[in-house]
């Protein structure tokens, strides 16, 4: 692999009209943006459908796709809406802004009436598009027809029969909610057909897609209601434990995530079958796909249920190496990111070492006085061939935000690193991201954010906060000929150019 780099940008975070980042022409002008600034991938966030919160790492599917990425421009050009409509719509009035409650409320009433007016049962393709998916679709579109029928419960939440899957409820609510099922299954059709197009642009172009996923799945999810023998359920499918991370110099008391644990000897009983297809379906989605909190394979921090925080939980062993012998078995070589970050040990190092998978380096972490020895491992000249380059990822301050956060001492030590002691600080992000950007490591991949020089006001995620989160987009202007002469440059200078037509 040669020397490569690439812009973390959410779909979410695309320009466009209609309140929210899709697959629309801002997608395929900034795929064309891409290309004309050298870079070489796309690293993107989960596509998942996503549930309170708004975080992409908590999905009500880990097969599904958002419906929010559908492009309405699309469906008024095939007539199933018009543009009168989709401007009645109010999805809120900052460009720049997410407001997810208007986004929910104004887009699925659309999405609902180019349904209505598709007669999608008459259509082949959704046809064809059903049946090849009926493994996964099929369960998630009744999931999601019965959960508007509970007004949005959890499925926790539902009645007794159907919420512990009895045959006759089942029955009924297939009968009952025939069309809510059929209106799921159109979403998924318009999400998988625009995608898949979107993708085959941005290939044709010379740039790969990087997904992403969460290595757990939201226990509000179709994934977990269908298939609790995956889980650490007991046998009225409640959690025996949950998912979090220990206390650390960072939280008292770590972090309580909530999510299910997976059973792994039932896993492994099985050949790892759903994982098998899990990564199968990544990867025809993605060129490489990055997967998150990677240490969980190797071990797992597991709380008990119930738990107010994470202080009483402790360590279980994971699957280790077995699994991703498994996948390559199985599946074949793919290109994959292990996010190696956190509390890394020396059992996590060498399940990253003999998987193959590049780890990640971010440099935000090098210089934190509090863990001089951690730290050391995220200084560029330490960067191996073999790993993923950051200036920092979506769940960190930008890089501007970052250096005017940290102590004086951190940014003395920052400043003597770079050999750079007069740089203004509104102008210092240049420096950090030539600092990754020349490192070893054959790819770099920098938050658009950082490439703008913009503050913590853009900041795409707080960790274990609420409300603020996932809201910010460009506008149509940010992407100036200006900053696309820059990245070109800086991209040139350290090897990183993609040559390819």
């Amino acid at each position: 692999m040669n020397r490569a780099a690439g812009i973390l940008l959410s779909v979410t975070s695309l320009p466009g009209r209609y309140g929210i980042g899709c697959f629309s022409k801002s997608a395929y002008d900034f795929v064309d943006w891409l290309k004309e600034a050298g870079q070489t991938y796309w690293q993107i966030l989960p596509l998942g459908p996503t549930s309170y919160g708004d975080s992409p790492y908590q999905s009500f599917s880990t097969f599904a796709g958002n419906p929010y990425f559908i492009s309405l421009e699309e469906l008024v050009e095939e007539g199933v809406l018009t543009e009168k409509e989709c401007k009645k719509a109010d999805f809120g009035q900052k460009a720049d802004d997410i407001d997810y409650e208007k986004i929910y409320k104004g887009r699925y009433p659309l999405l609902r009436k180019a349904y209505e007016r598709s007669r999608i049962s008459e259509n082949p393709d959704y046809q064809r598009f059903v049946e090849e998916n009926r493994w996964w679709l099929s369960d998630y579109a009744l999931f999601m027809a019965v959960k508007d029928r509970f007004e949005g419960k959890p499925w926790t939440e539902w009645a007794q029969d159907i919420r512990l899957r009895w045959s006759n409820a089942m029955d009924y609510y297939r009968e009952e909610l025939y069309f809510d099922i059929e209106f799921h299954q159109y979403l998924q059709y318009k999400f998988f057909s625009q995608w898949r197009r979107l993708k085959a642009y941005a290939n044709e172009k010379g740039i790969q897609i990087i997904g992403d996923i969460p290595v757990y799945v939201a226990m509000d999810s179709a994934d977990v209601w269908a298939h609790p023998e995956l889980f650490q359920l007991d046998e009225n499918n409640v959690p025996a434990a949950v998912a979090g991370c220990p206390p650390d110099g960072f939280s008292a008391v770590g972090q309580l995530w909530g999510n299910p644990l997976y059973r792994w000897e039932y896993h492994k009983s099985t050949g790892y079958d759903w994982w098998m297809s899990r990564m199968w379906y990544c990867f025809q989605m993605y060129d490489v796909v990055r997967i998150d909190h990677f240490r969980g394979f190797d071990e797992y921090y597991s709380i008990p249920y119930g738990a107010e925080n994470a202080v009483d939980g402790h360590w279980e062993k994971g699957p280790g190496i077995d699994l991703f012998r498994c996948m390559e078995q199985r599946l074949g070589q793919h290109q994959v990111i292990a996010e190696d970050l956190g509390y890394v040990t020396d059992s996590v190092r060498e399940l990253v070492l003999k998987s193959g998978f590049p780890g990640m380096k971010v440099l935000e972490f090098a210089f934190d006085s509090r863990d001089s020895g951690s730290a050391n491992d995220y200084l560029p000249h330490n960067y191996t061939e073999n790993s993923v380059a950051y200036t920092g990822t979506h769940d960190n301050e930008t890089i501007t935000g970052w250096f005017k956060s940290i102590t004086k001492e951190e940014c003395k030590i920052a400043r003597e690193y770079l050999c750079d002691q007069h740089t203004p600080v509104k102008e210092l992000y240049k420096s950090f991201i030539a600092l990754v950007m020349r490192s070893s490591s054959r790819m770099c991949i920098i938050p658009m954010q950082d490439y703008m020089g913009l503050d913590n006001r853009c900041r795409m995620n707080r960790p274990s906060t609420l409300g603020t989160n996932w809201k910010w987009r460009l506008l149509e202007e940010d992407l100036t000929q200006e900053l696309k002469e820059e990245i070109l440059a800086v991209t040139k200078r350290y090897g990183r150019m993609n040559w390819e037509s």
